[in-house]
């Protein structure tokens, strides 16, 4: 199935919440979740300046095995699915099922989205990553379980305190000023 077919095929089958993977064929995977009307929330590239775009795509040329690199800095953006870039060869998939916990109530959900929505992050591999903000959206914990080497399921506590700190204090906020 070539990748429109697929993003036809989770655009009518996918609801609001559920984790989105894009499985490369270099055995990782980058992670987003729904949001419903065939649109996904994920950790992308960041504003960048001429040079660091022009480093990204010479390194992206150079490795088209993979999708955007995420050098440095990201933001969390809202982008259609089948604008999410992707190496030629990966799969798009509703992953629900590779975690161990009971995702959270939608509203809980849309308000972790919306006070993470255009965020910039500094990307990190082992601390902060796709799949930490994704499961982080859905079940208000930080996991990554495609880190070689280390445990499955576990929380990643830093990456939950970073997005549960700007939660919070947007939730203070929006709270001031009604």
């Amino acid at each position: 199935m070539d990748l429109q077919q697929q993003v036809k095929q989770i655009e009518a089958t996918a609801t609001f919440g559920d984790l989105i993977e894009f499985s490369y064929p270099i055995g990782y995977s980058h992670w987003g979740v729904y949001d419903e009307d065939g649109h996904v929330i994920h950790f992308a590239v960041a504003d960048e300046g001429r040079l660091m775009n022009n480093i990204r795509t010479s390194l992206q040329n150079f490795f088209p095995i993979c999708g955007d690199l995420l050098l440095g800095e990201t933001k969390i953006r809202r982008v259609p699915l089948g604008e999410v870039t992707v190496p030629n060869g990966a799969h798009i998939l509703i992953s629900n099922n590779r975690h161990l916990f009971e995702p959270s109530a939608p509203e809980d959900m849309r308000r972790r989205r919306d006070a993470l929505l255009n965020e910039d992050f500094t990307y990190n591999l082992f601390t902060l990553n796709c799949e930490h903000f994704a499961t982080f959206v859905r079940y208000g914990k930080a996991v990554c379980n495609q880190i070689p080497a280390r445990a499955k399921n576990i929380e990643c506590e830093t990456a939950t305190a970073t997005f549960s700190d700007i939660v919070s204090t947007k939730e203070t906020t929006q709270d001031l000023y009604k």
